[in-house]
């Protein structure tokens, strides 16, 4: 619990999700947190939406956005190449679009410069 947080929309500040969710690393490329799951603020819709450059490149996902304001904060991979293939069906934050409210600290701070402990996903 020492290095716990919490996430929140960087619109809004909704909730949603937190540190103890945390299920794998920053992929390459790629400025994101990795989660088995989200508070009930985070939605996503059906369609899926193809990616056109970066990362994500060629990858098909479903967006996902604040329930509050409407914000993208990340997505769901569905189908992707073998180097994300690990991501598929998890939640990823986009670090840009949230912020972090560390428990210990009782600080505010920006997702992109927060180091949470390593995590791995088992095959």
């Amino acid at each position: 619990p020492e290095e716990c947080a919490v996430f929140h929309c960087r619109g809004c500040w909704t909730v949603l999700g937190d540190s103890l969710q945390l299920c794998g690393q920053e992929p390459p490329g790629l400025s994101a947190l990795i989660c088995f799951r989200v508070s009930s603020d985070v939605t996503w819709e059906d369609s899926l939406l193809i990616g056109l450059e970066g990362a994500l490149l060629g990858c098909a996902y479903y967006l996902l956005t604040c329930r509050s304001c409407g914000l993208a904060v990340g997505f769901i991979l569905y189908s992707s190449g073998s180097d994300l293939a690990y991501l598929r069906g998890l939640f990823c934050f986009f670090k840009d679009s949230i912020i972090c409210y560390l428990l210990k600290n009782q600080m505010i701070i920006e997702a992109s410069k927060v180091t949470f402990p390593a995590v791995t996903l088992k095959e």
